[in-house]
């Protein structure tokens, strides 16, 4: 009797694991755009959009001097998030949860990395290549980038949603957000997590999985 009972305790638990495997699988992510966002993330003119929001063009210098354009990043799944060299708070835990992405997906050439400074003026090429060689970074993986402070300021406001406050990209605006993006093959937002969570970082991971298959 006990070894019959111990087979449909076994038997049960290996059904809810084959029934968790089928939900994960069957599990889809949303396609963010404006309308669905928190309206003040949304710049006012973009937040009446309730579909095909895709990440604008970019062009960008990243820590090896190389220009990187969304051609760098043409059927790729990647994550962006807004930093600069000099921060001494949250930037780092961010920095530190990228490594952690970059470890993870190491050997996978789908997934990628794209960080902006937002102090671009200051974090030069020079800055960003000793900031990524000091971090660990791995090239072929993630690009540190620099550029316009307002280009990059509109991406944030305009096709990442990564911010809040409002601003022109002059000399006086500064944007801070621990926010990471999730971007899918398509330019499509897949996903917002705080980037100086754990629990937010492992979600990040298992959405990149979902977005893979």
């Amino acid at each position: 009797m006990n070894n019959f009972r111990i087979q449909i305790t076994l038997t049960y638990i290996l059904l809810l694991a084959l029934l968790s495997c089928t939900q994960s699988s069957n599990k889809t992510l949303p396609i963010y755009n404006p309308s669905d966002l928190n309206p003040e993330l949304v710049d006012r003119s973009l937040r009446d959009k309730t579909q095909n929001h895709t990440v604008a063009p970019f062009s960008l210098v990243n820590q090896n001097g190389k220009t990187i354009t969304q051609d760098d990043y043409k059927d790729k799944i990647y994550v962006t998030d807004f930093f600069f060299t000099r921060c001494p708070g949250i930037c780092l835990a961010m920095t530190n949860n990228m490594v952690k992405l970059q470890d993870e997906f190491i050997n996978n050439e789908v997934v990628m990395l794209l960080s902006l400074s937002v102090t671009p003026v200051i974090d030069s090429i020079p800055v960003l290549r000793q900031y990524a060689t000091d971090k660990g970074v791995i090239d072929s993986k993630w690009n540190i980038t620099t550029g316009d402070k307002k280009h990059i300021y509109e991406l944030a406001r305009k096709s990442y949603f990564a911010v809040v406050d409002k601003g022109d990209g002059g000399l006086q605006d500064f944007i801070h957000t621990p926010n990471f993006v999730l971007i899918d093959k398509k330019k499509q937002i897949r996903g917002i997590y705080d980037g100086t969570v754990d629990v937010e970082i492992q979600r990040l991971v298992d959405d990149i999985k979902i977005l893979q298959n």
